[in-house]
């Protein structure tokens, strides 16, 4: 009968073992399952890195969640999530407050990215300053002939994802300084592939998306771009020539010859060094910043083996 009752109880802990994982709450270093935030500007390199990740890791379930940036900042606050992916750290006031509930998060940088400005294929118009993007965000400039009088288009149009994206913040974070953003002529649409559709099919709109949106991944140098666009020159002088002005290439983001950059971070809150960790691991390990650099950004860990680019 003792024997009968024993087999009892180890059925039932085994049972409750077996249910605890599937609900990812029996979780290691490589093993469970977690759900992570991510903007969705990152939504390509993540899903590369997710699918080498599970082929060496298969006790491991990484769920994504691909939103906005501060959608993904939400969830790591509430402690939804532990592990976020977004273009900037945590505020000091977003820190304490987490600190207060005895939990103490790091923000690992794992590279960088840039913004990329895109035109219609048949804008002829693919220079453009700081100064004059600073422009057209505030309402000062409102038409392509205010950019260059022999422009055959009228109206200019500014197309972002989403109101609450990182390239939005970034708009008015580090061009704008403070000045109001206009809500004339300015788009936003669901992700940046929608900005991509957006721009191929109008041509009078500038849009305003990740750089690893624009990859061809038959290009191995990564020196060319969606064909369904073209890629704005910036340059941070005004006027834009074609001298002084360059195209988003990851030489020109490392170096800071690109005008328009930003960091990556993840976002991490693991004070068991469980799954997030192991995760942050891959991501910041030379495989996951083999991706990264295979991504047209600039990897945070790996040394860049540069190529010659040409401007034009």
């Amino acid at each position: 009968m003792k024997v009968f009752n024993l087999l009892i109880v180890l059925t039932a802990l085994s049972l409750f073992s077996c249910e605890n994982k599937k609900k990812g709450e029996a979780q290691t270093y490589t093993s469970g399952s977690i759900k992570i935030a991510v903007d969705e500007t990152f939504e390509p390199i993540v899903k590369e890195e997710l699918e080498v990740y599970h082929a060496l890791t298969p006790a491991a379930t990484i769920t994504p969640i691909y939103t906005t940036e501060t959608e993904a900042i939400n969830l790591f606050l509430k402690d939804s999530v532990r592990f976020a992916i977004a273009t900037r750290s945590l505020s000091a006031k977003e820190t304490k407050s987490l600190n207060n509930k005895k939990l103490y998060p790091r923000s690992i940088k794992i590279a960088t990215d840039g913004i990329a400005l895109i035109v219609n294929r048949t804008n002829p118009d693919t220079l453009i300053s700081v100064a004059e993007l600073k422009n057209i965000l505030s309402g000062r400039v409102s038409t392509w002939k205010e950019l260059n009088p022999k422009s055959k288009y009228g109206q200019l149009q500014i197309v972002f994802d989403n109101n609450n994206s990182s390239t939005v913040r970034y708009a008015v974070d580090s061009i704008l300084r403070g000045i109001p953003m206009t809500k004339d002529n300015l788009y936003a649409k669901k992700s940046n592939l929608e900005v991509i559709k957006y721009v191929s099919s109008t041509p009078n709109a500038i849009g305003v998306i990740g750089v690893n949106w624009l990859g061809d991944k038959s290009d191995s140098t990564q020196l060319s771009f969606n064909d369904k666009i073209r890629v704005m020159s910036v340059s941070k002088d005004y006027p834009a020539t074609e001298l002084n002005s360059v195209k988003p290439f990851q030489a020109y983001l490392l170096y800071g010859d690109y005008p328009l950059v930003r960091r990556v971070y993840i976002l991490l809150n693991d004070p068991i060094g469980a799954l997030p960790s192991g995760l942050t691991t891959f991501f910041t390990g030379d495989k996951g910043q083999r991706i990264i650099l295979k991504s047209a950004l600039v990897p945070a860990t790996q040394s860049l083996r540069l190529v010659h680019v040409n401007k034009e």
